[in-house]
């Protein structure tokens, strides 16, 4: 892999001022998988319109720009049905090509090194590492005790990745030299949560956690390399965790349903999604909110919520780092917060809306996702 530029901050290339020759010319889109209309909807940030709107595969789950960014793959995975595929997008023109089937594409990652794809066949506790532009198959590696295999984060060095196990409460981690499972972790839960349905703002919304597992969602890893933050939508709030000696070592909570982590452009905060609910299929106009943490201290310093309630999910961040963008899992709509004052305006989408990215984002090459670059 390309050696990390500060060993402080593995953040420091996703500054707004290192935008990648790459992506020169690439139009400002928000490009937004809708899982229930299997359609990506298209915002033009600078008008807060849909320009554009085109059907994909089935069961559109995640945008994810390539490792040379030149492409932007919609994971398609059907959901549990032998149809998956994965949509590209040319972000010059923001228009579709020829989908390309490939096997339950939950989501997808890339090695570090920019050689392989891996595409997280969460039904089938696999991640099959194929050619990143053909798809062609490479090699497999099974993760059998990774039940709702999905979201990942690379270590400092490349040497490994984390990857969650939404259904088993855990962590595997992944020995990306010699492409096998390394070891699991069971993630403890919090003491309290927050009662489903209250707004964690008023005082008596917590309840005494009697959940036995977790529903482990984002990861993504501290500006020093030293620290995990594990979303958790079963204990509203991050696990804190070693990924070197696979160790739980904390737990800060975020709010109801903690969902996706996204850092700022300087990787001194990381914006923390609650999706408002415990449950896989929540209602409209439920308490979500967007949590702050301070990667320096470990604490929230901020929380910000959705007037008349909602859903925030998954995205990613503008350039400039003045807009968190997050898709409205149940509301049907992708919000821009104000990463300032948390101000927040909201653009009708399609149905179901998933995890979205933003299009361009700086750094030198993406590690998957919704835009994991480095």
């Amino acid at each position: 892999m390309a050696p990390v530029v500060d060993a402080r901050n593995v953040y420091s290339e996703i500054g707004p001022s290192h935008l990648s020759p790459a992506v020169r010319g690439d139009l400002q889109r928000i490009y937004v998988p809708n899982l229930r209309s299997n359609d990506v909807s298209v915002i033009d940030p600078a008008t807060m319109k849909v320009v554009d709107r085109f059907k994909v595969g089935t069961s559109p789950q995640h945008v994810i720009p390539s490792w040379d960014l030149r492409t932007l793959w919609v994971a398609n995975n059907a959901e549990r049905r032998n149809t998956g595929s994965l949509t590209p997008i040319d972000p010059r023109t923001g228009k579709p090509g020829a989908s390309v089937p490939v096997d339950d594409p939950y989501n997808m990652y890339f090695t570090p090194d920019g050689k392989s794809a891996i595409v997280v066949a969460e039904a089938r506790h696999r991640l099959d590492f194929r050619d990143p532009h053909t798809m062609a198959m490479q090699y497999a590696i099974d993760v059998p005790q990774c039940g709702g295999i999905n979201h990942a984060e690379f270590s400092i060095d490349g040497r490994y990745a984390l990857f969650t196990c939404e259904f088993d409460g855990s962590l595997a981690k992944i020995d990306m030299v010699s492409h096998k499972v390394a070891g699991y972790l069971k993630l403890s839960m919090p003491a309290t949560r927050v009662r489903e349905g209250a707004d964690p703002r008023i005082p008596g919304a917590d309840e005494v956690c009697s959940s036995r597992k977790g529903m482990p969602q984002d990861v993504r890893i501290s500006p020093d390399g030293k620290r995990y933050y594990v979303a958790d939508m079963e204990a509203d709030g991050v696990h804190v965790v070693d990924g070197d000696n696979l160790k739980q070592i904390g737990f800060i909570p975020a709010g109801l349903g903690t969902h996706g982590l996204y850092p700022s452009r300087d990787g001194k905060l990381l914006y923390i999604a609650n999706r408002g609910t415990h449950r896989i299929h929540g209602k409209r106009h439920g308490a979500g909110s967007v949590a702050v943490l301070d990667f320096a201290s470990g604490k929230i310093v901020a929380r910000w919520t959705v007037p008349g309630g909602g859903s925030p999910d998954m995205g990613n961040v503008s350039v400039d780092g003045k807009w968190l963008w997050l898709s409205g899992r149940f509301d049907d709509v992708a919000y821009r917060f104000d990463t300032q004052s948390g101000a927040v305006t909201q653009v009708k989408v399609g149905g179901e809306p998933h995890g979205l990215t933003v299009w361009p984002q700086p750094g030198r090459y993406s590690l998957g996702h919704t835009g994991n670059l480095r």
